[in-house]
């Protein structure tokens, strides 16, 4: 199930290769991404303070997010995502296409 809005948001990809893929997602209020999955897992890293209203299928939930938070979800979870702020949104979405890419990468412990 998607949320009912003529207004999508914007994804620009950054970055996409063998590795990893990295979307920046602008939102305008009530902009939506749609109906979808992630194939692999992934972490987003919001630039602006809002609200994130995520529907899962079954429920709707709201999420109040600052710039700078993070958050990650495993591959496989169907969702669409919607700005329930009055203002624009924007956050980066990195998807972690090959995790053994990273492995011994310095910086992780």
């Amino acid at each position: 199930m998607a949320f009912k809005c003529t207004v999508p948001a914007v994804p620009t990809v950054q970055v996409d290769d063998a590795n990893i893929r990295i979307t920046r997602w602008d939102f305008a209020p009530g902009a939506v991404t749609g109906w979808h999955s992630h194939g692999w897992p992934y972490f987003v890293v919001l630039l602006t303070d809002g609200i994130l209203r995520i529907h899962d299928g079954k429920e709707v939930h709201d999420n109040h997010l600052v710039a700078g938070q993070s958050y990650m979800r495993q591959a496989g979870v169907e969702h669409d995502v919607m700005n329930g702020s009055d203002h624009p949104l924007s956050f980066i979405e990195i998807e972690v296409k090959n995790p053994a890419a990273f492995a011994g990468t310095p910086g992780q412990g």
